[in-house]
C-alpha cells in the first residue's frame, strides 16, 4: 500500500470512529472524546501486573465508556476463588448478556467446582449461556449436586470418552460413576473402553462399581508383555475377561497386525458379548490409528463382528468412516443406525445414509435416498452441494445480495456488543479481546434472528477491510444474505492473474485463501505459516528456488508475493498428486506425502469417500470447506453453473502418476 493511500485510510478510519462515537453517545453508551476507551490498554497492563489499586482508578475514569466494564472484570477475575457469588451475579446483572459477564460467570463456576463448592456456584449458573466443553461439564456437576439427576443422560459422551478431557469432564464422569441411574450395561461399556485405552486407574474404579476387583500389579504385568499374557490367559470369570480386553488393547496399540492375528484365538471360549468387546478393541484401535497403520479392511471386518454391542458416539463414527472407505454400504447403514438420534440427524450422516441407501437394489431404499438428498439440497454447505449433484441440480442460484437498511445501520451504531468490538479494534487491543466481543455480538444477533444487524456489521467490517469478522457475521444470516460479504474477494486482480499464470482455477485459490486466513494479510499460525495463503517458510524457500528467485523472508508478508507463491505451490502439488484438486487441497494442509499415503491401494474411490475418511479431523474439515468455498467462488467469478463433484474427481490408486 502506498504511503498516501495508508494516510487516507487512517483519516477514513478516524472519521468512521468519530461517527461511531457520536452514535454511541446519543445512545448513552460512550463519551464523544473516546478519552476513556483509549485507556483500555493501560488498564490491561495494570491487570497483567496485578495492580488492583490502579485498576480501581481506571474503573472510575472509564465507567461511562463503552469499554468501561473491563477494569471491574479484571479486578473480580484476579481474585475469582474468593469472590462471593453475589459479586459475580451483580456484575452480570449490571452488564446483562455481555461477553465478559458470561465469561466471568463461566470461569467462576469452574473455579467453584474445582473447590467442590457446588452450592456457591448454583446462583451463577443462569448467567452461563455459551459454555465450552470444560464449562459445560462444570455446570453439569453443579446441576447434579443440586438434585438434577437427569443431567447424566445428557453427558453419555463424557461418560464413555477415553480421549483426553478437561478436568471438569473427568470429575463429571467420576460423579456419574456413583449414580444409581447408570445401569450395569453403562458401567460395563465404560469399563471396556477404559481397559481398551489402557486407563488402569480409572478402570479399577469402574470395575469396583461392578463388584469386580482388578489388580493394578496384574495390569502392569500384562502391559509389559501383552502378547505373552494372551497365549495362556484364563477366560473363566468377568475379571479374566477384563484382563483380556486390556491385554488385547495394549497389543493393538503397539502392534496392530499382531492383535489382528491374535483376536480370534483370544475370543475363543468367551461369552458372545465378550467376544464382541474383543473384536471392538481391534476395530476401534485400528480405526483410530490410520495415521500410523494405514487403512486395513480387516479393521472393518472386526467392527462388523462387534455389532450388537452398544456403540459410543465416537465408535459409531469410526465404524461409519471405515465402512465409507471400503464402500461397505450395508456396514455404513448399520453404523449410522447405531448412532444417537441427534448424531444420525447431522447433515453429514444423513448424506451418507442416502449414499448407502441408493446402493441397495430395492425401490424403497432408492426413494429414501432421493428424499434425503432433496431435503439436504435446500442448503449450500458441503453435504448440501453434494446432495444437489446427486439430484442432477447445478448450483448457480446464489441469492441477491441484500444490503442492510438505514435502520439496521442505526441499530448497529447503538448496539453495545458490536460497539465494544469496534472500540477494541480502534485502540488496537489484543485479538483475543476483539474477537471475543465480536463473536459474542454476532451470537446475540443470531439468537434474535436479526439478519439486518448481522448484515450491517458485515458491511461495516468489509468497508474497513476487516474481512475475517465480516465473514463471521455474514455466514450466520438465516433469510437475508449477502455473498459479497460472506465470500469476500479482495485483491481480485492479483488472485485471478497469479492463478491463471500457475494454471489453477482462481475460484479454488480463493476457496483455499478464505479457509487459510480469512483474508487477514498478517495472519500467523502456531507453526509459523504466514500471510493470506499461510505459507510455511520452508515452502516459500522451495517455491522461490523453483521460480528462480532469491528467497526473502520479508516477501511473505507482501500480499502480492504471498498470493504468487501460494498459487504456484498449489499448482506444483496438484501436478504431483494426480492432478486432483481434492488431493492437492489435503496436501496443502497436511503435506503432499500424507495426502498420497491416504490414497487407496486396491481400487479407486469417489472423492467424497476419500475426504470423509481423511484420518486428521483438521484436514478432513479443511478439504470440505475449501471445496465448498471454491464452488461458491466459481459462481461469484462468473464461471457459470457449478457442481462440487466436478471439482472432486475420482481418487486414483496411490501408485498412479
Amino acid at each position: 500500500m502506498t504511503e498516501g493511500k495508508h494516510m487516507f485510510n487512517q483519516l477514513i478510519n478516524k472519521k468512521y470512529y468519530k461517527v461511531l462515537a457520536l452514535g454511541l453517545a446519543s445512545a448513552g453508551y460512550v463519551s464523544v472524546t473516546h478519552a476513556a476507551d483509549e485507556q483500555f490498554n493501560d488498564a490491561l497492563q495494570a491487570a497483567n501486573t496485578g495492580n488492583i489499586g490502579l485498576l480501581q482508578q481506571f474503573q472510575t475514569s472509564m465507567q461511562n465508556d463503552v469499554l468501561g466494564y473491563y477494569p471491574e472484570y479484571w479486578s473480580l477475575n484476579a481474585n475469582l476463588a474468593i469472590q462471593s457469588a453475589s459479586n459475580i451475579v451483580n456484575f452480570a446483572q449490571r452488564y446483562p448478556q455481555s461477553a465478559m459477564a458470561e465469561k466471568l460467570a463461566a470461569d467462576y463456576v469452574e473455579e467453584k467446582v474445582k473447590q467442590a463448592d457446588f452450592a456457591t456456584a448454583q446462583p451463577v449458573l443462569q448467567y452461563v449461556t455459551n459454555a465450552d466443553q470444560a464449562e459445560s461439564c462444570a455446570v453439569a456437576q453443579v446441576r447434579a449436586k443440586s438434585g438434577d439427576s437427569l443431567v447424566f443422560a445428557e453427558y453419555k459422551d463424557v461418560w464413555l470418552n477415553t480421549n483426553s478431557q478437561p478436568e471438569p469432564c473427568m470429575g463429571l464422569g467420576r460423579m456419574m460413576l456413583s449414580s444409581p441411574l447408570m445401569t450395569e450395561q453403562d458401567r460395563q461399556q465404560r469399563l471396556w473402553g477404559q481397559l481398551r485405552a489402557g486407563q488402569s486407574g480409572q478402570a479399577l474404579a469402574t470395575a469396583q462399581t461392578l463388584g469386580m476387583s482388578l489388580s493394578l500389579s496384574q495390569l502392569n504385568q500384562i502391559q509389559a508383555n501383552p502378547l505373552n499374557y494372551l497365549w495362556s490367559a484364563p477366560k473363566a470369570s468377568a475379571t479374566d475377561h477384563a484382563y483380556l480386553v486390556f491385554a488385547l488393547g495394549r497389543l493393538a496399540d503397539s502392534d496392530l497386525n499382531s492383535a489382528i492375528s491374535s483376536v480370534q484365538r483370544t475370543a475363543q471360549g468367551t461369552p458372545v458379548q465378550v467376544q464382541k468387546a474383543l473384536y471392538r478393541v481391534v476395530g476401534y484401535i485400528g480405526g483410530t490409528t490410520v495415521m500410523k497403520n494405514n487403512f486395513n479392511r480387516e479393521v472393518l471386518d472386526y467392527l462388523d463382528a462387534s455389532y450388537g454391542l452398544p456403540f459410543s458416539a465416537e465408535e459409531a463414527e469410526i465404524y461409519a468412516r471405515q465402512a465409507i472407505r471400503f464402500s461397505s454400504w450395508e456396514s455404513l447403514i448399520r453404523a449410522i443406525d447405531a448412532m444417537s438420534v441427534s448424531q444420525k440427524q447431522e447433515d453429514r450422516w444423513q448424506y451418507w445414509l442416502a449414499r448407502a441407501s441408493e446402493q441397495r437394489g430395492d425401490a424403497s431404499s432408492k426413494r429414501t435416498a432421493q428424499e434425503i438428498f432433496k431435503r439436504l439440497a435446500q442448503g449450500d454447505d458441503y453435504h448440501n452441494l453434494l446432495a444437489k449433484d446427486h439430484l442432477g441440480q447445478s448450483y448457480n442460484n446464489i441469492p441477491n445480495n441484500v444490503q442492510p437498511s438505514n435502520s439496521d445501520i442505526q441499530r448497529l451504531n447503538q448496539d453495545i456488543h458490536f460497539s465494544r468490538a469496534f472500540a477494541l479494534r480502534r485502540v488496537n487491543a489484543p485479538d483475543n479481546y476483539i474477537n471475543r466481543e465480536w463473536n459474542w455480538a454476532v451470537r446475540q444477533a443470531y439468537l434474535k434472528h436479526d439478519d439486518g444487524l448481522l448484515l450491517a456489521a458485515a458491511k461495516r467490517a468489509t468497508d474497513m477491510g476487516w474481512y475475517d469478522r465480516a465473514i463471521y457475521a455474514a455466514d450466520r444470516t438465516e433469510n437475508k444474505h449477502n455473498y459479497a460479504y460472506r465470500y469476500a474477494m479482495p485483491h481480485q486482480s492479483y488472485v485471478v492473474s497469479h492463478s491463471r499464470n500457475a494454471g489453477i482455477d482462481p475460484a479454488w485459490a480463493y476457496g483455499l485463501m478464505r479457509q487459510e486466513s480469512r483474508f487477514v494479510s498478517n495472519a500467523r499460525s502456531h507453526v509459523g505459516a504466514g500471510g493470506l495463503m499461510q505459507i510455511m517458510p520452508d515452502t516459500a524457500k522451495l517455491v522461490a528456488r523453483q521460480m528462480g528467485e532469491t528467497y526473502n523472508p520479508a516477501a511473505l508478508t507482501d500480499m502480492n508475493t504471498n498470493i504468487r507463491y501460494g498459487t504456484f505451490y498449489l499448482s506444483m502439488i496438484q501436478s504431483q498428486l494426480s492432478n486432483s484438486p481434492v488431493l492437492a487441497t489435503a496436501g496443502y494442509n497436511a503435506g503432499p506425502n500424507r495426502a498420497r499415503r491416504w490414497q487407496p491401494d486396491v481400487q479407486p474411490i469417489a472423492a467424497d469417500q476419500y475426504t470423509e475418511t481423511i484420518p486428521l479431523i483438521e484436514t478432513r474439515d479443511y478439504v470440505k470447506h475449501v471445496m465448498t468455498n471454491a464452488t461458491h467462488y466459481g459462481v461469484l467469478l462468473g464461471q457459470g453453473a457449478q457442481s462440487i463433484e466436478k471439482r472432486m474427481n475420482i481418487i486414483p490408486l496411490k501408485n498412479n502418476p
